[in-house]
């Protein structure tokens, strides 16, 4: 598509949103600016770097982990983000270094609204020293109204894991673009310290829509936490802030909290843009620790491992979506809203169905539990104004993981996205 054309196109969609009230969630915007996957898809940032999640569990000091932690995090983001986006395509044909391709004339594209009940199953393998490493992951839809994803990340040979959920809540104005908030968290456990992590999910600002180039902005303060005392403040601004770079951050890494609280006595200091790179530095001295580049051969993620598609299960993201993803790569926006249309039809059917016999749906892999359960939520928010929101979120989501050992394909019997 070339840059005219989605200009128009995305000045069309500003006009479209301008009549939308409330929330945008569950908005499907014009098929030519949709993604090729679907929202249950974005917890792989997280696990696609194997040697990153894992990294933790091998670091006995516990200032490192800390930093590790906040790698992985960082290192999550541009693919977390930049949705829709092919970085070393849009680099190759800029002319570009790899690491500018989410610089200017890179547009972000919208995700597919998951259905109820898809599910996202993957792994990733690295047989790269000095960690070897296999992530697997699971994630569902486990809510539509509002929509709701859980997810499960877990490396075996290394006893690390993460669990998280989110709903997504879109407003959006004109004069500064699309807001996301993620109501929800993560956590990860590193068990051979016996470690917890709790990790945000940050508001991102989709900025560009007039001039045609939509991307995203994360603004504001956030924190990691982890059970050892360490903590990490982060700080994010972009293009046409304070201080004008697009995809900014610097961050503090503190030995304690209430280090962090006075902003004394930080042992690391990081500085750049997540999408591109950073450095990070030893306070005391100033010494560079790490330079990270996210398009060093070195981070880039490894294969992503599914069954093929003819083999996988109808409530499989991929399955499921198959032929509207054939659609949008032959460039067919017919067939994108035929297909489409008809998994969106059958799901309000099934959920007319159900309502009128009185049946609640129930999630495959993952469950709600009442906020106050969440007992490690408690014990690492103290002291910080991070509020569970569990009234929003239909409870706090936990994976069953009797069920992921144990449920074979077919997952609902005959019983697929069609009805």
């Amino acid at each position: 598509m070339d840059s005219k054309t989605l200009s128009s196109r995305l000045r069309e969609l500003v006009q479209f949103l301008s009549t939308v009230k409330g929330d945008l969630a569950n908005v499907t915007g014009p098929p030519s600016l949709l993604a090729p996957c679907s929202v249950v898809e974005v917890g792989r940032c997280w696990a696609e770097r194997p040697h990153l999640f894992s990294a933790p569990a091998l670091e006995p000091r516990a200032d490192r982990r800390a930093l590790l932690v906040l790698r992985w995090f960082l290192a999550s983001l541009r693919s977390q983000l930049y949705v829709g986006v092919d970085h070393a395509a849009h680099a190759a044909a800029a002319g570009k270094k790899k690491g500018k391709g989410t610089g200017p004339g890179v547009s972000i594209r919208k995700p597919l609204n998951a259905f109820l009940g898809e599910l996202f199953l993957a792994s990733w393998t690295t047989e790269e020293e000095p960690c070897k490493a296999r992530t697997e992951l699971v994630a569902e839809q486990v809510s539509h109204h509002p929509p709701i994803t859980a997810m499960h990340i877990c490396a075996k040979e290394h006893d690390v894991r993460a669990d998280g959920y989110a709903r997504v809540e879109m407003t959006f104005r004109a004069s500064s673009g699309v807001l996301i908030r993620q109501v929800g968290h993560a956590t990860l456990r590193v068990g051979r310290f016996e470690e917890e992590w709790l990790i945000p999910l940050p508001e991102v600002r989709v900025r560009g829509f007039l001039a045609g180039c939509l991307y995203p902005e994360i603004a504001g303060t956030y924190h990691i936490v982890g059970s050892s005392g360490w903590a990490v403040e982060m700080q994010f601004w972009g293009e046409g802030l304070v201080r004008g770079t697009r995809n900014s951050l610097s961050a503090r890494v503190y030995a304690s909290r209430e280090d962090m609280k006075k902003k004394q006595n930080a042992v690391y200091e990081v500085s750049g843009q997540w999408n591109v790179g950073w450095t990070v530095r030893e306070c005391a001295t100033g010494e560079v620790v790490e330079v990270y580049e996210v398009d060093a051969p070195e981070n880039e993620p490894v294969a992503m491992e599914t069954e093929p598609v003819e083999m996988q299960d109808s409530w499989e993201t991929r399955r499921a979506w198959a032929g509207v993803l054939r659609g949008m790569a032959a460039g067919d926006m017919a067939t994108v809203v035929a297909e489409k249309t008809q998994i969106e039809e059958a799901q309000r059917r099934m959920r007319a169905n159900e309502a009128a016999k009185g049946v609640v749906w129930e999630p495959l892999f993952f469950r709600s539990c009442a906020g106050e359960e969440h007992a490690v939520f408690h014990k690492l928010v103290t002291g910080l104004d991070w509020p569970l929101h569990h009234e929003r979120t239909k409870g706090v989501w936990r994976v069953n993981e009797e069920r992921v050992r144990k449920v074979q394909r077919p997952f609902r019997g005959d019983l697929t996205p069609l009805g």
